[in-house]
């Protein structure tokens, strides 16, 4: 009888054992990349956890299990929404988010999803070898045909293009209205006011000032390399450029213009700047004319030729050991997942205090302005999540943050590693990260980019 016994159970083992390795098995190579891609998202269960309104099996309803399982559910939700990804990419329409492709590229070479409590039960969703490899490829696919500029597809960071395309006349005009106080009610406020040229896109104050000496609640960003960013503001209230530049002089704190006629007007009195004007654009002054020039001026406001640049496109040598060496942890803690690209960031929103709460710890009040991207959609998912600022002469734009509370980019790293990474990074790994983050300095017509606000 136990003879029986142990047969029956071996043979058990060997048919489980079976099932098991059937079940891991790999899609086709004859399928392309993006669908094999999706079916390893099916069998990985990524839905399960990434989407707002999951199909959830029936042993969720179960007491102990569910509300382990609904930690998990909310946790990976709040974490990262799939379901963008997974649309187009079963539906073969549309784009994919770089962002999205790098996250999944990190948890495949850290194999780290699914959770072992998850794959234990759905054979078949665990991240192996083959899986991973098929991802890697993917990743690396999309970045090459994304990006088109040489670099390998391995890298989530990009070089910054050595120029873009834009209309020079036009951009003439833009530079003009960008140091014009007249977008300003009482004359005294400029585009450069709080994106000074000379300061590295920033004015390094926590919050800026505008007419008559009224503080924003929130901090300016660079305007170098805007370009890049997929929306614009932190809430990401504007899509281009020129909506962006629609924005401040109506501001009752920044410009405080009470609209653009009143603007048009102003500058109407100029007939020399009129005469100018109207030989680029015949239709004359007016919102659109207007932000459209500042557009085209603010792409030419780009910084190639940093010296990690230099390094993505073969010069070893542009950077040193100890800022290699930084690069390589933040990869290692998931940094380049979101600050990602030409601009190292805003390419996503993400959520300030991902694996610590941010503002909890803060001990400030809460504001409008931290509500982030909640402002704008009501969402609730939303609240706290900002666009993700890009990193670019990150070592002459401070303060960071939002609220502008780091002063340094060592205490930005540090609470980076705290708050998004939910790891304690050691004083050697964080000087190794500064390091690297003061290799992206790059050069503006030709010239290192300086702000001579350091030399205050």
């Amino acid at each position: 009888m136990k003879k029986k016994l142990l047969f029956l159970a071996l043979v058990l083992a060997v048919v489980a054992v079976a099932i098991f390795r059937i079940s891991d098995r790999v899609p086709s190579a004859e399928y392309p990349l993006n669908e094999r891609v999706a079916a390893i998202f099916v069998k990985g269960g990524c839905l399960d956890c990434h989407s707002a309104n999951p199909e959830l099996p029936a042993y969720f309803k179960l007491p102990v299990v569910g509300k382990v399982m609904k930690k998990d559910v909310d946790e990976g939700y709040r974490a990262f929404d799939m379901e963008p990804m997974w649309k187009t990419l079963e539906s073969g329409e549309g784009l994919l988010n770089p962002v999205d492709v790098a996250k999944v590229e990190k948890v495949a070479l850290d194999k780290r999803m699914p959770m072992a409590k998850y794959y234990l039960v759905h054979w078949g969703s665990r991240m192996t070898n083959a899986k991973r490899d098929i991802i890697l490829e993917w990743a690396a696919a999309y970045r090459t045909a994304h990006y088109n500029d040489g670099v390998c597809g391995c890298e989530p960071v990009r070089p910054i293009d050595l120029s873009l395309p834009h209309d020079e006349a036009k951009a003439a005009l833009g530079f003009k209205l960008y140091h014009d106080t007249r977008l300003s009610v009482d004359n005294t406020v400029s585009c450069a006011s709080c994106h000074g040229l000379n300061t590295a896109g920033v004015d390094n104050k926590q919050f800026s000032e505008g007419v008559e000496g009224k503080l924003g609640g929130v901090n300016a960003p660079t305007v170098y390399n805007a370009v890049y960013n997929f929306v614009q503001f932190w809430d990401g209230r504007a899509v281009t450029l020129a909506d962006q530049a629609a924005g401040p002089p109506v501001n009752p704190v920044e410009m405080a213009s009470p609209n653009f006629d009143a603007i048009v007007a102003k500058l109407n009195k100029d007939k020399k700047f009129v005469r100018e004007f109207k030989k680029v654009y015949p239709e004359g002054l007016s919102q659109a004319t207007i932000t459209d020039a500042i557009e085209q001026f603010e792409r030419t406001l780009i910084t190639p030729n940093s010296r990690f640049d230099k390094y993505l496109r073969g010069d070893k040598s542009a950077i040193t050991a100890e800022e290699l060496e930084g690069y390589e942890l933040f990869k290692k803690y998931n940094c380049a997942t979101c600050h990602i690209g030409k601009n190292l960031g805003g390419e996503s929103y993400e959520l300030m205090g991902l694996r610590k709460h941010y503002f909890a710890d803060r001990g400030l009040e809460l504001t409008e302005e931290d509500n982030g991207r909640f402002k704008q959609t009501g969402i609730e998912r939303d609240r706290h999540r900002f666009k993700v600022p890009g990193l670019r002469n990150v070592a002459l734009t401070w303060p960071y943050y939002h609220d502008g509370t780091r002063t340094t980019l060592k205490e930005a790293v540090c609470a980076m590693g705290t708050y998004q990474s939910g790891v304690e990074l050691t004083d050697e790994e964080e000087d190794k990260i500064v390091a690297f983050l003061n290799s992206l300095t790059g050069e503006y017509k030709g010239e290192l980019l300086t702000n001579t606000n350091i030399q205050k």
